[in-house]
């Protein structure tokens, strides 16, 4: 308690630098692999990724955030073991940030796209377990969330597309499975591509905005003080998206097409038609990671200013204070500019080579697993549903499509990824007692 009294500004300084370090490592690895599949199908532009990423990552950590955030400062340990000792959760809190944020950096700089959620919630884990002793956990919790880390890559790695086959177990494998059935009946399996691709590619962009649109306004906009009822909420999702396929729909018709460019590519026109629903779906996948990710970044620094602000007081429910929100978001998007590009290339080009057709399966049944994910409380790794769909779609069109050896050390990584933040935090949890001691 003396050490909140005594070094209360300094602790709250030092964890919105670490929560900065935190939210850096968050853009340039997390956001980057999100945004991967569309900088990989040539679809968006570095530069362009990285305004979508501002926006809708700020959109999206707040409108649907709220939940996840709830998560990973209250749900992943008993916050009640802390009660005498205040201290101790401030110090872990911020011996997290820099732990997780330290290995995520390291990652990018090799390009390797592990998962932030891995990161923070081992290296929470490991501070608790040797400041309070495992009862601190709540392993009930935990379980459940490696559960999903487990079953999200299978089910996002459904998102088979055309090719020799289509395969599907559950939830998003089962949305994408229907989905790119219809896309290959109605539009690849055609007589004329071009035309029916311009006439269903709309239909897709209503999907995708109706999965977001549904979801945030249910889960999301309540904390805000927007309260509808099921009948309202869903008119409005419908509203939004009957809009947005509209402004597709003319868009799509005013583009040029050259016939002559299918035959340099097959079906390349096709393709230019799904770059522009690609747009559509990296805004949907900015946004389910927001909602998902950027808490994994302001959940422990809520947890730390909250704790200060309330003299050592731990309350189950805290609010967000106003700066850490932008805090967060201008370090997101200072990582994507400055190291993102090794991760994109990674998810983007270096599993398998990936169209525009490819890279809207993938991140269609990406955006609707996190976000459902988000709503639900869940914080599950947008990195690994991600792979998971990319290799999906890569094994659709048979195992010699997927680059092994950058899978392998994915793989690795992700299997260090949560004892190294584990790890990492305990040594810094003891450097920082012993610096505020």
């Amino acid at each position: 308690m003396d050490i909140i009294a005594n070094y209360g500004t300094t602790l709250v300084l030092v964890a919105a630098l670490f929560g900065f370090l935190m939210a850096w490592g968050i853009g340039a690895n997390d956001v980057a692999n999100a945004m991967g599949t569309s900088v990989g199908t040539k679809s968006l532009t570095i530069r362009q990724a990285i305004i979508i990423a501002m926006i809708f990552e700020f959109a999206g950590a707040y409108l649907a955030g709220g939940e996840v955030t709830a998560t990973i400062r209250n749900g992943i340990i008993d916050t009640n073991a802390f009660t005498d000792t205040p201290d101790v959760l401030v110090l872990g809190m911020i011996a997290s940030l820099l732990a997780a944020g330290l290995w995520l950096i390291l990652a990018s700089y090799f390009g390797w796209p592990v998962s932030t959620t891995h990161s923070i919630i081992g290296a929470i884990v490991g501070f608790a377990v040797v400041s309070v002793g495992p009862e601190a956990v709540q392993w009930s919790k935990f379980g459940g969330i490696v559960g999903s880390w487990v079953v999200t890559p299978a089910i996002s790695g459904t998102s088979l597309f055309y090719g020799d086959g289509v395969i599907t177990p559950a939830i998003s494998g089962v949305i994408a499975y229907f989905m790119f059935i219809s896309v290959q009946k109605l539009i690849f399996n055609t007589d004329n591509p071009l035309a029916n691709a311009k006439r269903y590619v709309p239909f897709y962009m209503f999907l995708t905005a109706l999965v977001i649109c549904l979801v945030t306004i249910k889960k999301g906009l309540t904390h805000v003080g927007l309260h509808l009822s099921d009948g309202e909420g869903i008119l409005l999702s419908i509203a939004i998206s009957v809009t947005l396929s509209i402004g597709g729909w003319f868009y799509i018709r005013g583009q040029q097409y050259n016939p002559q460019d299918d035959n340099k590519m097959h079906f390349a026109n096709v393709e230019k038609v799904f770059g522009i629903l690609m747009v559509i779906t990296a805004c949907a996948m900015a946004f389910a990671h927001g909602s998902n990710d950027v808490a994994n970044a302001i959940g422990p620094l809520s947890a730390v200013v909250s704790t200060v602000e309330s003299a050592g007081q731990i309350t189950g429910n805290s609010h967000i204070a106003w700066w850490i929100l932008p805090l967060g978001g201008i370090g997101i998007v200072i990582g994507l500019a400055t190291m993102g590009e090794k991760v994109m290339a990674t998810v983007g080009t270096g599993i398998t080579h990936l169209t525009p057709s490819r890279g809207f399966a993938a991140q269609l049944a990406t955006a609707a697993t996190v976000v459902i994910a988000s709503g639900t409380g869940l914080p599950i790794s947008t990195t690994q549903t991600l792979v998971g769909a990319v290799m999906g779609v890569g094994l659709a069109r048979g195992i010699a499509a997927l680059n092994l050896g950058v899978l392998r050390n994915i793989v690795v990584s992700w299997v260090i990824t949560l004892p190294a933040g584990a790890i990492l935090a305990i040594a810094i949890f003891y450097v920082l007692q012993a610096c505020f001691s």
